[in-house]
């Protein structure tokens, strides 16, 4: 394990980090702009239900059955308390359909685990529903790798600075690797750590943010694969 002011401490978001899942959110959105097709054009499906979303975050939390919510509160408002049962119940089926979906790796995600497992204390930190990031856990078969799984209700930087001091050396001499610079990178460099953003060609609106450049604690590689190189030259 490094020792003196070193990096002792490797957080690991998991969707779309370590495993596709904003395709499938994607996806489903797709059917419902369909199952209302006769209701409203797709865009204003699409924007009711990210007001929803919006909405809906601090009651419902992040993860499918909260997204599932909100669709089924945006098919009433837009059909005016008139959605039918029909729909109601293809909502339904959808949102169980995604909760079954297989996992998908993101390429280099184990080889990237291996290359720094044991040589760092590895957390996976992630945000939504608690059994649906257990399911999608134990099906990846990455699980192996960890020192520590904390499954968050939100990420800031109250949140790593509890996660990073209960598991590792404190937050500065901590690292937070992820796709969302709204959930990963920002409120890790706030609590002091490193913030690494991996980009996924898909990411939710809501997770947008402006990427920190002048923060000396940003890096930003192309793919998952150069961490390990990353962290060997920060020391």
């Amino acid at each position: 394990m490094p020792s003196g002011t070193s990096l002792t401490t490797i957080g690991f978001d998991a969707d779309d980090t370590l495993w596709h899942n904003e395709r499938f959110f994607q996806l489903t959105e797709a059917r419902f702009r369909e199952m209302l097709a006769d209701q409203a054009a797709g865009e204003v499906v699409s924007s009711r239900l990210l007001e929803a979303e919006r909405r809906n975050l601090a009651r419902y939390g992040f993860g499918i059955k909260g997204f599932v919510l909100s669709m089924i509160e945006t098919a009433l408002d837009v059909t005016g308390d008139a959605a039918s049962p029909q729909i109601m119940r293809q909502i339904l089926d959808a949102g169980r359909e995604m909760l079954e979906h297989p996992v998908e790796t993101l390429p280099e995600a184990k080889e990237t685990l291996e290359a720094l497992a044991g040589r760092y204390r590895l957390v996976l930190i992630t945000k939504g529903d608690l059994f649906d990031q257990e399911r999608k856990l134990a099906a990846s078969g990455l699980g192996g790798f960890f020192d520590a799984i904390e499954i968050v209700s939100d990420k800031s930087a109250a949140t790593y600075e509890r996660i990073f001091t209960r598991h590792g050396d404190g937050p500065a001499r901590a690292m937070m690797v992820g796709n969302s610079l709204k959930s990963d990178v920002l409120p890790a460099i706030a609590a002091g750590s490193y913030g690494v953003h991996v980009p996924h060609e898909l990411i939710w609106a809501l997770e947008h943010a402006e990427q920190p450049a002048a923060e000396p604690r940003f890096r930003r590689v192309a793919r998952l694969g150069e961490v390990p190189g990353l962290i060997a030259g920060i020391g």
